[in-house]
């Protein structure tokens, strides 16, 4: 038997889909076990493989309370979890943790030895809701495997991913500077996939397409399937431009040449110890992504 949390999320969604075990949900709505882990301990069922999903992400904090709110949810929402699997500890536990844990704006190829470095409030809280299963699973004797994941593609995505397929749809989306800048993706379906064998294995891993598509190909994909033209492009001098405006005018401004910087910079991250652990063997997110 599976416990699985965050089972309503995108990623979430796809785990539940694609696992053919029995699956015991819990949440804060509708659930097999209705609880908010950020504020108390449920009671469990013995469990075979524990699943965390459930976390808070996609969105910038702008005040301590909503900063607050991340380590309400990453970090007690687990230990909450933890401490109501203690008196029957499953055989093996699986984080679904993110690559924002590295703190990166830019890099290529960044592979799990990477110093955890993040200092905004979800990288953060996820580093430390990591220290804190690792440690639980090594006291308990459970198999831990975290998965550190980067941009997820899959049906109705959310995030940054959902903004590019509503911005295309809508045709206001615009490429900078070429879109010429690759980023790490992965298919929320191949995740779910190799979920349980990462349980029996253990250990930390990046999870990618292998390929990692330029916000080009990306965009041009999903006018693709929508039946858009391709985007349209603006040239790096007036990127820079827009950028430089949107610092004179602060922090109501969409933009500022930090966002700029991050747009342009390639960031990708290596996968190769899932490949030779886990025979990670995953689709390329341009050949397998469907945005509905």
């Amino acid at each position: 038997m599976i416990l699985l949390t965050g089972h309503s999320g995108f990623l979430g969604t796809e785990i539940k889909k694609n696992l053919q075990a029995q699956i015991v949900t819990l949440g804060r709505g509708q659930a097999d076990i209705q609880c908010d882990l950020s504020k108390s301990c449920p009671e469990l069922p013995a469990v075979d493989l524990v699943i965390h999903s459930a976390g808070k992400a996609h969105s910038v904090p702008k005040t301590a309370e909503e900063k607050q709110s991340f380590f309400d949810v990453n970090v007690k929402g687990t230990i909450h979890l933890l401490n109501a699997l203690i008196h029957n500890p499953p055989k093996s536990f699986v984080f679904i943790s993110s690559v924002a844990v590295y703190g990166k704006d830019s890099g290529i190829d960044i592979s799990e030895n990477e110093p955890l470095a993040a200092t905004e409030p979800y990288g953060s809280s996820k580093i430390e809701a990591e220290e804190i299963v690792k440690e639980w699973c090594d006291k308990n004797h459970v198999s831990c495997a975290i998965l550190r994941l980067p941009l997820i593609a899959g049906p109705n995505p959310p995030g940054n991913l959902g903004a590019m397929i509503k911005g295309v749809a809508k045709g206001y989306y615009l490429n900078i500077a070429g879109g010429k800048a690759r980023k790490s993706v992965v298919l929320a379906q191949d995740v779910a996939l190799i979920i349980e064998k990462a349980g029996q294995i253990g250990g930390t891993y990046n999870l990618t397409d292998g390929y990692n598509p330029s916000f080009a190909e990306l965009s041009e994909n999903i006018a693709g399937q929508l039946g858009k033209s391709k985007p349209n492009n603006i040239p790096p001098f007036i990127a820079n431009l827009m950028g430089r405006i949107g610092d004179l005018i602060g922090e109501k401004s969409p933009v500022n040449t930090n966002k700029i910087r991050k747009i342009t910079s390639d960031l990708t991250f290596n996968d190769s110890k899932a490949r030779e652990f886990l025979k990670w063997k995953p689709t390329q997110v341009l050949e397998g992504f469907k945005i509905k």
